[in-house]
């Protein structure tokens, strides 16, 4: 090996999030225990997103051995990346290699076999051959790397699929202008067109704008905007609408704060395909995201039908063992949309009849889907909301958007201080990934719901507890 050169040594978790993860460290070298092959065949088989993982990783590892020519294994493969595979990284590539030999585990017994600890045995006999060689192990289990410190091993979490260093740095939707704006932009041209004002302005270099990032000045002279358009570094703003009161409201349902005012603009704006809202409970995403789908589909008939998902923590495992239709299996996990459906489907007059009539008028329009189903589906003018989306994967994420067919409209809500799937973090969900990845998209918008409106026994026990 050249010096400076590095071996990882890759844990199974690492491959199952990230069939890539053989090709993204560029010139160094990668080294597979057998506990990791023997883990990934037998994840192998099922539906789930890790047993496609574990699959595609073996066909990549079978394409290496293939193109070897049949060459000695322990002379390493070439970690050349495979045919329609397109990575952002350097153009030296390392080798990949595998443990060709057994090793003393010091002991017999269930407690010496387990995976983490043979995994940890054959990088100290891979240590015992090479010395002088940087090994470092690569895991997105913490009590491994724990572990691994215990023996001095070096070990790093896996970060290259983070679409960002730090969440704080994510992109929030909204900012507040300078109480100066209008005098560091006097050349403003205003107009009026079917019912909206706008202003245009040319861009400072300090202003970073994205497409539907909303602005507010706050004080005497309270003004909200969308930032609607850029053409030859003029910027062309729009004052948005106005959901706090009066008769002007979305299905029944008035913006309690500007955030929530920023939210509707969005959901209710048929030029934004894509909206994400990202906030903590009690914010009010669902009942937004619903209020704002019903009064486009059954009001506007903009939208066919309103579709509701949500990722389960088991997303993509069986769900067979529940009794009953796709839609009634699904039920029990829907807690939250149905819960605030109760709020949009109550009539103000008619009583009873009119409250059983409004539910099977809405029950007719609104969807239930579970995620297993939605691979090789197209969605047409439908209106989707997916609930929990921080527990998405990003190739999840992919796999839902990239349902979207004409007319249609995506809706990811999640608050990522309650990620439940495994090996996911602030940084690497994919709730997080389609915030940063589409925030420069003209047809998409989010929005960082911050204040709570549940009520004030809610809002004393988020602060308190």
């Amino acid at each position: 090996m050249t010096r400076g050169k590095r071996t990882y040594v890759l844990d199974t978790n690492v491959l199952m999030h990230d069939p890539t993860a053989l090709f993204r460290f560029e010139e160094h070298d990668v080294f597979l225990p057998m506990t990791v092959l023997e883990e990934l065949d037998a994840a192998k088989k099922g539906m789930s997103e890790v047993s496609r993982n574990a699959r595609q990783v073996s066909r990549f590892i079978n394409e290496l051995i293939e193109r070897g020519n049949k060459q000695p294994i322990e002379q390493g493969l070439e970690l050349k990346l495979p045919q329609g595979i397109q990575l952002d990284r350097k153009a030296q590539v390392g080798r990949l290699y595998f443990q060709t030999h057994n090793f003393e585990t010091n002991g017999t017994g269930k407690k010496r076999q387990l995976p983490d600890n043979l995994i940890l045995a054959s990088i100290l006999a891979l240590r015992e051959q090479k010395p002088d060689a940087p090994i470092v192990l690569v895991s997105k289990d913490i009590n491994l790397r724990i572990k691994a410190s215990i023996y001095a091993i070096t070990a790093e979490d896996y970060e290259n699929d983070r679409a960002l260093d730090d969440f704080s740095l994510l992109f929030a939707g909204h900012a507040e202008l300078p109480k100066d704006f209008w005098d560091r932009h006097p050349e403003v041209r205003s107009w009026s067109e079917r019912g909206h004002a706008f202003y245009e302005v040319k861009q400072r270099k300090d202003e970073d704008w994205y497409p539907h990032q909303y602005l507010y000045l706050p004080g005497d002279n309270d003004v909200e905007l969308r930032v609607l358009s850029f053409h030859d570094k003029r910027v062309t703003l729009q004052i948005v609408d106005d959901y706090r009161g009066g008769s002007h409201t979305v299905w029944g349902i008035s913006a309690r704060n500007r955030e929530q005012n920023f939210a509707l603009n969005a959901l209710m704006d048929p030029e934004v395909d894509f909206v994400t809202l990202l906030g903590t409970a009690g914010t009010g995403k669902t009942l937004l995201a619903l209020a704002a789908g019903l009064a486009q589909t059954m009001d506007q008939q903009r939208y066919r039908e309103i579709i509701m998902t949500r990722a389960t923590v088991s997303v993509g495992e069986d769900i067979g063992f529940l009794p009953g239709t796709e839609e009634e299996k699904m039920t029990p996990w829907m807690g939250a949309l149905t819960d605030n459906l109760e709020v949009l489907a109550t009539p103000q007059e008619g009583g009873g009849w009119g409250r059983a009539a409004t539910n099977d008028l809405l029950a007719s329009r609104i969807k239930i889907r579970s995620l297993n189903f939605m691979r090789g589906r197209t969605f047409l003018s439908r209106y989707v909301i997916i609930d929990e989306a921080q527990n998405l994967t990003p190739k999840q994420m992919k796999t839902l958007l990239t349902r979207a067919g004409p007319g249609s409209k995506m809706v990811c809500l999640g608050n990522v201080e309650q990620i439940d799937t495994p090996y996911l973090t602030e940084t690497t969900s994919g709730l997080t990934y389609a915030v940063d990845r589409f925030k420069d998209w003209r047809h998409s918008a989010h929005i960082t719901l911050r204040r709570g409106e549940r009520s004030r026994l809610a809002d004393y026990a988020s602060e308190m507890l």
